[in-house]
């Protein structure tokens, strides 16, 4: 009996590397076309002997999805479905929560959520870990699967568990999805003379509502700036060509970018002409973990000219160029094609925009003044201010809003420009 079960046991090992044989020959040989028929023999033997029927497109489609994802986190297929979300996301308008995620070391991160949208106003934060997207985990996950579950319709509740340095535990977050409208240029007047710009995205017509945004803050003021703040925090990128228009706004002449890859077509160089340049005033870019992208080139590009002092913390450091290639059947491929590099010739893959002056997000809170200090003005009998009304000089949190003033790196920048504005105004009168 023994020896019955030792030989029917024996056959089976012979059966087993019989059949795997022929596909161990194969993989010894070197031809491309020889890998390619390994595809095609494995999706044949899956076809004929998987224990259910499968569809023979979603084989191919698991076998491109696959392949990409051992590229870089950057790269992936995306099937006609995703595909035509992605297309929606440059027009401005989607149904979602509101942010940009990445794949970090092959953990779904957040790179940055996008202002005023429901994950923004709930909390959500860059470098934020997802661990779950409605009960489902998000380990070996792609970006395009997981934007798709995190899709729906707008009023729809979904929940994400988010893992976060300063939490014991993941922490469940529900958020209401909302049809996402992107406005990605915001312009006012912090003080008399001094301009701020928020982009939050680089869209399709990001460039143009800049140039804009900047006539009206002209036209309502006396014409000049003192100085601009260019607010690039949680910006997680968007199109090569308007970060390249939005820098040539304020440069004349110069490289703004180049790229490198394999193809004659991924080597390319961007740089900045006369016409539509703004006039030269001081300004400060604000950066922090959440830019990425287009951002850093944005960022690299005034740093690297001295046209800007950079201000905040280390950027995401994410120094590729993504190709948008559509295929047959309406699927399309996210392919990395080349490195880009700031006119300096550096690559920031992997290491980021580091700020001239780093400066953490800090909470601002008043303090309150100590009781029982008098001034001059609190005496009885003090004299009057002659020749002039009282007035009380403040900071520059004066005037200021709630949001303004609590935020601590936008005040130290505003401070540096009307710093180095009285110091211009000292050297011109000569004292």
């Amino acid at each position: 009996m023994n020896k019955k079960k030792s030989a029917v046991f024996l056959s089976l090992i012979l059966c087993s590397l019989l059949f795997v044989a022929p596909l161990h020959a194969r993989q010894e040989e070197t031809s491309p076309y020889r890998e390619i028929e390994l595809l095609t023999d494995v999706i044949s033997i899956i076809q004929r002997s998987y224990v259910e029927e499968v569809d023979l497109s979603s084989l191919v489609q698991g076998a491109l999805k696959g392949m990409l994802a051992t590229l870089d986190p950057h790269s992936a297929f995306m099937p006609p479905d995703v595909y035509r979300e992605m297309k929606i996301d440059t027009e401005g308008e989607f149904g979602g929560l509101g942010i940009e995620i990445t794949l970090r070391e092959g953990v779904l991160t957040i790179v940055a959520p996008i202002e005023d949208t429901p994950a923004d106003r709930i909390g959500l934060m860059a470098g934020d870990i997802i661990v779950a997207i409605d009960d489902q985990p998000t380990k070996d996950l792609s970006i395009m699967e997981a934007v798709k579950l995190m899709r729906g319709p707008a009023g729809a509740s979904i929940e994400i568990s988010i893992m976060r340095d300063s939490f014991d535990k993941p922490k469940d977050f529900t958020i209401v999805r909302e049809v996402i409208q992107l406005k990605s240029v915001k312009v006012r007047m912090l003080e008399d003379g001094y301009a701020y710009v928020r982009l939050s995205q680089f869209q399709t017509h990001t460039a143009e509502e800049l140039t804009q945004g900047l006539e009206d803050l002209k036209q309502d003021g006396d014409g000049n700036f003192k100085g601009l703040i260019l607010d690039l925090r949680n910006n997680p990128g968007g199109l090569l060509d308007q970060a390249v228009r939005v820098s040539d706004i304020f440069l004349s002449e110069g490289l703004i970018v180049y790229t490198q890859g394999r193809e004659t077509g991924s080597q390319m160089s961007f740089s900045a002409t006369v016409p539509g340049t703004e006039p030269f005033y001081p300004m400060v870019v604000l950066i922090n973990e959440g830019s990425a992208s287009a951002s850093e080139i944005v960022a690299g590009a005034l740093h690297d000219h001295d046209r800007a002092l950079i201000m905040g913390t280390q950027s995401f450091g994410k120094g590729s160029v993504q190709t948008i290639i559509p295929l047959s059947d309406e699927s399309g491929l996210r392919l990395t094609t080349a490195r880009y590099f700031t006119p300096s010739g550096i690559s920031i893959q992997a290491l980021g925009i580091v700020p001239d002056l780093i400066v953490p997000r800090m909470e601002m809170r008043e303090i309150p003044q100590p009781s029982g200090h008098v001034r001059e003005q609190d005496l009885a009998g003090h004299f009057e201010t002659l020749g002039q009304e009282s007035s009380s000089q403040g900071d520059s949190a004066n005037g200021l809003d709630e949001a303004t003033r609590n935020d601590n790196q936008l005040i130290r920048a505003l401070d540096l420009l009307k710093g180095l504005t009285i110091f211009k105004d000292l050297a011109g009168s000569g004292n």
